[in-house]
């Protein structure tokens, strides 16, 4: 049951979503876009909606199949869509707003999807929450017209949660999972090697049982691996440690650490501002 105060904002929600003719959202598999699609069809109908997921090696393939798989057991329209990040060298030499690059690009690429299909609003999961936290990304999508409802009616993160619970989306309680170059330090040329030593150094972490986590790629071939406080009793294991490690370096690291910090949301941010 949401409280009153989230209550309210749902309705307001659904009041905007209601004026709209029609809905390009673009949906990373995530609660935030999750949430927003599943409020969205209620209000408009899956006719009026249109569900794109960008693909590529930027996101890990785990999550695109699980994007998918709930794209098509929901029976929503929806469209994977290539996403040629290589061709944008601004993005791919990482600087410190690399996501600005990134988002300009989608945006573009969603805005070319939503003229064919006749669609003429584009949005995405944003929330208040966001703003919190250093997102270049968003003023990329503001300047390119793309819409934020949720952070318009001022949903926060854990509001979002709780109305994604209340309206029975699957994954309500997913870890959150931003794109794969969040984990490369900034100034670290983004390749698809390294995209996938990442992505495969933390498949093999999460085969461990362990939920949230980030492998962080630093100059040098470094591995940093941040995971929850309450589950570094897994690296207790002297055998273990060894293990991961020679698992971790196979893929093409030279080094592994833990950080003894744990995980930390925007962390390279952090590292990079010192």
């Amino acid at each position: 049951m949401l409280n009153r105060i989230t209550n309210k904002k749902l309705e307001e929600l659904k009041g905007k979503l209601g004026a709209r003719e029609n809905l390009l959202i673009a949906f990373s598999g995530g609660v935030d876009s999750g949430a927003l699609l599943m409020v969205a069809v209620g209000v408009l109908g899956k006719d009026r909606i249109l569900a794109v997921t960008l693909d590529s090696e930027l996101l890990p393939r785990s999550e695109l199949s699980r994007a998918e798989n709930f794209l098509k057991y929901s029976d929503l329209p929806y469209k994977i869509v290539r996403f040629p990040w290589q061709r944008n060298d601004e993005f791919v030499r990482n600087p410190f707003n690399r996501c600005y690059y990134c988002k300009c690009a989608c945006a573009k690429l969603l805005k070319d999807i939503a003229a064919q299909e006749g669609i003429t609003t584009i949005a995405e999961g944003v929330t208040v929450s966001d703003f919190d936290e250093y997102r270049p990304g968003i003023g990329a999508s503001r300047e390119e017209g793309i819409w934020h409802p949720l952070a318009e009616v001022g949903i926060t993160k854990q509001e979002v949660r709780q109305i994604a619970k209340e309206i029975g989306l699957p994954f309500w309680d997913k870890p959150p999972s931003p794109c794969l170059a969040t984990r490369i330090g900034y100034g670290e040329r983004i390749t698809k090697q390294k995209l996938k030593m990442i992505e495969e150094a933390e498949e093999l972490l999460k085969a461990r049982g362990l939920k949230q986590l980030r492998v962080r790629l630093h100059r040098g071939g470094l591995a940093r691996i941040e995971v929850d406080k309450a589950e570094m009793g897994v690296f207790s294991d002297s055998t273990v440690v060894e293990d991961i490690c020679q698992r971790i370096k196979a893929l093409g690291f030279t080094y592994v650490t833990l950080d003894l910090e744990g995980y930390r949301r925007g962390r390279m941010d952090t590292m990079h501002k010192r």
